[in-house]
């Protein structure tokens, strides 16, 4: 039987070709992935909005795969609606489908406590518009946002296409000594093959949007296996 150690389903956006494909190059033996998805194509406050109207149909869905866990995948459309909105959101789908339920926000927060980081710099692929929407939610859960650059892109799947080494050149261009760590946003942006490389070369904690989700999943089903994607699945 595949997920003999644990069997979780994650609700991506339909334009998102990045996070099932990290995922699965890094699940440990035994874990399996399901995954649905809802309509999305232009990263903008608008669409977002639209699209987690259809997370609880895309839960009910997993639920027939039998999951012991849903992750919401998808970081800008968590914190579109502010402060507590992923909560929120977490809440209406457990309500529907009776299973534990988080999302990449709540992963990333959490993630950035283990790792002790409070001031940070952020960096993604998004438009500005929906960078002061990130700033302020983070700002809003306690977090001092040193700074914040985006790419200005709007279209998911140009997202999708983007090399891992624009987040590490980005990152390193971002970087001041007075941050604690560094936040790489969006479950679209591949980011898996720079975590270590930034971490070893700007010797601060990195934290990703599909790390984040990908290691509360696992301490979720209680898998411990530690995996090469920077200090959070390396030491926590």
């Amino acid at each position: 039987m595949f997920g003999w150690r644990g069997r979780f389903g994650l609700i991506v956006p339909s334009s998102n070709t990045t996070m099932e494909m990290e995922f699965h190059r890094y699940l440990p033996e035994g874990v399996s992935l399901h995954t649905a998805r809802m309509p999305l194509r232009n990263v903008n406050e608008e669409e977002l909005t639209k699209m987690t109207t259809f997370a609880v149909d895309a839960a009910k869905l997993l639920a027939d795969a039998g999951v012991e866990l849903i992750a919401f995948g998808c970081t800008s459309g968590s914190f579109i609606g502010g402060k507590d909105f992923e909560k929120e959101l977490e809440i209406k789908i457990e309500e529907e489908v009776n299973i534990e339920t988080f999302t990449t926000s709540t992963a990333v927060l959490e993630a950035l406590n283990t790792l002790d980081v409070q001031s940070l710099l952020v960096i993604t692929p998004y438009i500005d518009e929906i960078n002061q929407k990130e700033k302020e939610f983070l700002e809003a859960n306690g977090f001092e946002v040193l700074d914040i650059r985006g790419l200005g892109i709007e279209e998911n799947l140009e997202i999708g296409r983007l090399e891992p080494y624009t987040a590490y050149r980005l990152a390193k261009a971002t970087f001041t000594d007075e941050a604690d760590g560094i936040f790489i946003s969006c479950t679209n942006w591949r980011t898996f093959e720079i975590i270590e490389k930034i971490e070893t070369d700007l010797r601060v904690p990195v934290v990703t949007s599909n790390q984040a989700t990908l290691w509360m999943a696992l301490r979720a089903l209680d898998v411990r296996d530690k995996l090469p994607l920077g200090k959070l699945l390396r030491e926590y």
